[in-house]
């Protein structure tokens, strides 16, 4: 089966609703025909009458229509809607051009009506009509280092409209040229240099420009060269021109260039040098954005001084939306520039440059070869939540992708066609959006809507015998009368009183429903796929594994997995088996846990993977030496209880111990040493001790070496506070005696002479009364 095939085959399923087979339906809340059908693409409505049960709530009747049809829903009664395709207008496409406005893409406009999430498929026929107009429009870089450039376009004006008539016998050429901004730092300012910016005085010149328009399309090759002729090399300081500014005005001035309706539009950019782009302006002074309008007066560009430079995105979008394909004639020099430029533009060329310019004829046929025979069909912005592919189906087709479909190396006369798919991925207003080719006039329209309601075709019966002859019938559920409700409007509100009704639907916390259904003659009406008195269960959002719910090995009850016979785990993905869960000669889990999916879920601190080691409990050395204790040697605290207390540990008394097991050594409450090993046993808490029968216990102390050791330590304390007294006795003596001769030291004695006879009468004058 051919590409073709599966692809037809693919579109017959979507138009269909084959794929509503299969699939599943993920129900959220459900209280119409209108609910279900915007639940999903694989979700249905059964309007039977009678098809739920008493209790069951409305939503049962969405499901996929492989469930519904197994629950007993008549096919007839399930409403599905389906995809529709309908093409408004298909014009024949043209073979050839003769005048008339041709068809080269067909249809011109279709309406989907599609179901959100289903695709639908439809083709689209492009043929390249023999003879198609074409309009060149020449756009030269006329700076300084061009000159030899101009001086070969000149005589190669008659070369370059007999290569276009070779293509087609309705082909026009025009010319314009381009330097730069006429203010610094791109061009000297001086009165002077913007009149003759040339430096070679004896050559002609022209004065500075931006961009000037030279000559209107025509197909008289003499006004071209005329036209050509009578242009002069200009120039300016800085390397980057301001081709941008060109290409811009040359896209949005139509009128001025004088594009045709229904032509192939080309316009050839010459140059050997960079470009400036949006940003470039500020470097002048110029900070007000370029408007994408057109701002031409007399042939000049007369707001290059004042606008920024386009960015490469503000071209690109223009150059497309007037369906304009470019042709980047350039010298080596800048090649790879403008390869990165041309990445960025669509349904553009590069081409190498002599330096001279001889071979810009072959050039541009090259390219324009190039240009015409890929062929890609793309879209304008796409509303919201729409989602397209495009598959090619031609011999050198591209890969199929959301953003366009290429076809390479169609020659003129040859029909290639896209199948395009749409998915609208959510319920939208009605819309449209335009397909086109790159390049080409030629659009196809499409009306987009989307199939978010069921057409049920109820009767007209507001008292239907179904519902009791109380209410009508929509879409097999029943829309009771005012003071009627339930399944059938079996329930009159008025026998009750609504409080008492409510209180049988609040559950344990007081809620009524829980907050998952609504309160309906005394019983919860759950949404979705919640259940229960009080919509306390759901049976669709249990665990996945695989992405199957339960694994496929259980089911949903409750929002929890019941396992068949022979699995487990909480989404019922393992099957059961404790060959992974058992040591060697060992049970499982070591006792200190439970296997699940073949692992130990062991007791808390126990490590996997069979729980035998526990990092954080207590030491076991510590919590069983009073059974040691009363198990080896009959004391301590269990002394009289040792078979109660210590049921858990197995003892055996030994001479020495073995180096199995945990090796403790502590002192017993009669301060001996006890050496003991313990292993533990498979089960939480049992232990087998190896008890060593002699206990290392201290000597009694010596009672004289206690007394004398007293008696020593007092003399030796009272030796010692009589040296500590006597040093600070000679301390305080030193003192003093410093202090003493310091105040010798400070005293003055005077000689005075005294005669024997001065000292007598002294003494007598002493002793005279």
């Amino acid at each position: 089966m051919g590409l073709y095939q599966v692809f037809f085959l693919f579109l017959l399923m979507g138009k269909n609703g084959l794929c509503q087979v299969g699939g599943s339906c993920s129900k959220t809340v459900v209280n119409s025909c209108s609910d279900c059908i915007r639940s999903g693409p694989d979700c249905a409505w059964c309007m039977q009458e009678n098809f739920t049960q008493p209790g069951e709530q409305e939503t049962v009747r969405c499901n996929t229509r492989a469930l519904l049809t197994e629950r007993g829903c008549e096919p007839q009664k399930i409403i599905a809607p389906r995809n529709k395709v309908r093409v408004v207008k298909k014009l024949p496409l043209s073979e050839s051009f003769e005048k008339q406005e041709p068809i080269q893409l067909s249809p011109q406009v279709i309406r989907l009506k599609v179901r959100p999430g289903i695709p639908a498929t439809f083709r689209v026929s492009f043929k390249r009509v023999q003879g198609y107009p074409v309009d060149l429009y020449y756009l030269m870089d006329l700076s300084n280092s061009m000159k030899d450039d101009l001086d070969n376009v000149k005589d190669l004006g008659n070369d370059l409209l007999s290569a276009l008539k070779t293509i087609t016998a309705h082909a026009q050429i025009g010319f314009g040229a381009f330097v730069d901004k006429t203010v610094l730092p791109y061009t000297n300012t001086n009165k002077k240099k913007l009149l003759r910016p040339c430096d070679d005085d004896s050559e002609k010149c022209q004065a500075a420009f931006g961009y000037r328009h030279v000559l209107n399309l025509t197909p008289r090759e003499q006004e071209f060269k005329q036209s050509v002729t009578n242009q002069f090399i200009s120039g300016n300081l800085d390397s980057p021109e301001g081709g941008l500014d060109a290409m811009m005005q040359a896209a949005v001035c139509g009128g001025a260039i004088g594009w045709r309706n229904s032509s192939t539009r080309l316009i050839v950019l010459t140059t050997d040098a960079g470009f400036h782009m949006a940003g470039d302006g500020k470097l002048a002074g110029i900070l007000e954005p370029n408007d994408q309008q057109c701002h031409m007066k007399d042939n000049l560009y007369y707001k290059s001084n004042e606008m920024d430079y386009p960015s490469v995105g503000q071209l690109a979008f223009q150059l497309e939306k007037n369906n304009i394909q470019t042709i980047f004639a350039v010298t080596e020099n800048v090649q790879a520039i403008y390869k990165q430029l041309s990445a960025i533009v669509p349904k553009s060329e590069v081409g190498v440059l002599s330096n001279d310019s001889n071979n810009v004829v072959e050039l541009i046929k090259t390219a324009y070869r190039k240009l015409s025979s890929k062929i890609t069909l793309t879209h304008d912005r796409l509303p919201d939540n729409v989602q397209i592919t495009y598959t090619p189906e031609c011999q050198s087709a591209g890969p199929p992708g959301p953003d366009e479909g290429v076809c390479d190396n169609v020659k003129e006369k040859q029909e290639v066609s896209f199948n395009v798919t749409v998915v609208v991925d959510s319920c939208i207003k009605d819309t449209s959006f335009t397909i086109r080719i790159l390049g080409i006039k030629d659009t196809l329209t499409v009306n987009l809507s989307t199939n978010c309601e069921c057409d049920c075709n109820d009767p007209q019966d507001s008292q239907h015998q179904s519902c009791g002859g109380k209410g009508s019938l929509t879409c097999g559920v029943c829309s009771c009368q005012e003071g009627f409700i339930g399944r059938i409007c079996e329930c009159a509100i008025g026998k009750e009183d609504k409080d008492t009704l409510r209180k049988a639907c609040l559950n344990a916390d007081g809620v009524e429903c829980g907050g998952r259904g609504e309160c309906v003659c005394g019983r919860c009406q759950c949404h979705g796929n919640y259940h229960g008195d009080h919509c306390e269960c759901d049976d669709e959002h249990c665990e996945k594994f695989q992405n199957q719910l339960c694994g496929g090995n259980g089911k949903c009850k409750c929002g929890v997995c019941s396992c068949n016979e022979g699995y487990e785990g909480s989404a019922c993905q393992c099957k059961v088996s404790q060959t992974e869960c058992k040591p060697p000669n060992g049970t499982v889990c070591h006792g200190r846990g439970v296997c699940r999916c073949s692992r130990c879920e062991c007791d808390a601190g126990y490590q996997r993977p069979h729980c035998k080691t526990c990092l954080g409990c207590p030491d076991p050395c510590q919590t069983k030496l009073n059974c040691i204790e009363c198990l080896g040697f009959n004391i301590g605290p269990f002394k009289g209880n040792c078979s109660k207390a210590c049921s858990t540990v197995v003892p055996d008394t030994v001479s020495q111990l073995n180096k199995k097991g945990k090796q403790c050594e502590l002192k017993d409450s009669e301060s001996c040493w006890i050496k003991f090993s313990l292993e533990q046993l498979d089960g939480v808490d049992t232990y087998k001790a190896e008890i060593q029968s002699e206990r290392v216990c201290p000597e009694p102390p010596s009672v004289t070496a206690i007394i004398g050791a007293a008696i020593g330590s007092v003399a030796l304390i009272g030796i010692l506070l009589l040296m500590l007294i006597k040093f600070f006795i000679y301390m305080k003596d030193v003192k003093e005696f410093r202090k003493f001769e310091k105040e010798k030291k400070k005293s003055k004695w005077t000689d005075v002479s005294l005669s024997c006879q001065d000292f007598e009468i002294r003494i007598c004058n002493f002793r005279a009364p």
